[in-house]
């Protein structure tokens, strides 16, 4: 199995009484099946990995695999702190079938560059699944250096990472490092799907996708098919989408906008709220936008 393309960073819906809403966790899970993703991604940053707990991490894993159906390669994130929980985690989602693992660097206490190397390679001997990394300095306070990607590359199942840093530059070195290796570099940063594909990354997984999987999807197929200016103008179509992030918590924003527009996925999890007020202003008059341009893709 070869990942690649546009990987939706799934958000994970939940119930009012704050529990995973299975009815439209299959929902969401068909919409962007039927919208032409090239895989699904549950359980990262935007999925709230770090509010949930085991059972309900285990719950909406066995929903999504079991919705997708082998349609697109389900990637369940399973990185924690502690090297021995990642591991627990990991056996457990391989046994209930996902395609493949993304492990988020260890959070809080930064490890040092050879700590992380051990602590992904010990996960990786674990399964038997494909791992791809995940770098998000922001919110980590911890880099995956170009020298570490390029030795956790040798690994025979870690097959790529994801960049979240926001600095194309990292994802230029990452390229570079790992070039004689087969691995595949993604965009974790919406705004760089179109720049990685043309410095030769294989996709991005990407939040927006959510809520317009239909426009991410044609930046990459676009891309694909030579077609530059088509690519060039989807890419755009997401700022708007984008620039609303700040206005809350992650990801309170972009689950009340993919409710406004298509998905009810309800609320954020505590200690995240809603949005309201002025905000929640803001995100409706963005969605609107949206829906009277009709900003849907260019072929």
């Amino acid at each position: 199995m070869e990942l690649k393309g546009i990987i939706p960073a799934m958000v994970t819906p939940l119930t009012k009484e704050q529990k995973v809403n299975e009815a439209v966790t299959r929902q969401l899970t068909n919409h962007l099946i039927d919208s032409g993703v090239n895989g699904i991604f549950i359980l990262g940053t935007n999925g709230e990995f770090h509010l949930l707990n085991t059972e309900e991490k285990i719950e909406m894993a066995r929903i999504v695999i079991e919705e997708a159906a082998g349609r697109v390669p389900v990637m369940v994130g399973t990185g924690g702190n502690s090297t021995e929980e990642s591991i627990e985690l990991s056996k457990k989602m391989e046994q209930l079938g996902a395609d493949a693992l993304s492990l988020i660097t260890p959070f809080f206490i930064p490890p040092t560059q050879e700590e992380l190397a051990v602590h992904f390679e010990k996960v990786a001997e674990s399964t038997s699944l494909p791992v791809l990394l995940y770098n998000i300095p922001s919110r980590t306070g911890v880099n995956i250096e170009p020298e570490t990607a390029a030795r956790l590359a040798k690994v025979p199942n870690i097959v790529g990472i994801k960049d979240s840093s926001g600095n194309f530059a990292n994802i230029e070195n990452y390229i570079n490092a790992t070039k004689d290796e087969d691995f595949a570099v993604f965009a974790g940063t919406d705004s760089l799907i179109l720049q990685t594909l043309q410095a030769g990354g294989k996709g991005a997984v990407a939040a927006t996708a959510n809520m317009l999987p239909d426009v991410v999807v044609a930046i990459y197929n676009n891309w694909l098919e030579g077609n530059l200016e088509a690519a060039q103008e989807n890419q755009q179509k997401l700022q708007p989408l984008r620039d609303a992030f700040k206005y809350g918590t992650l990801p309170s924003v972009l689950k009340k906008a993919v409710e406004l527009y298509s998905v009810p996925v309800g609320p954020p999890k505590m200690p995240v709220s809603e949005i309201s007020g002025d905000t929640l202003d803001k995100v409706v008059e963005m969605v609107e936008l949206y829906k009277q341009q009709n900003l849907s893709t260019i072929k």
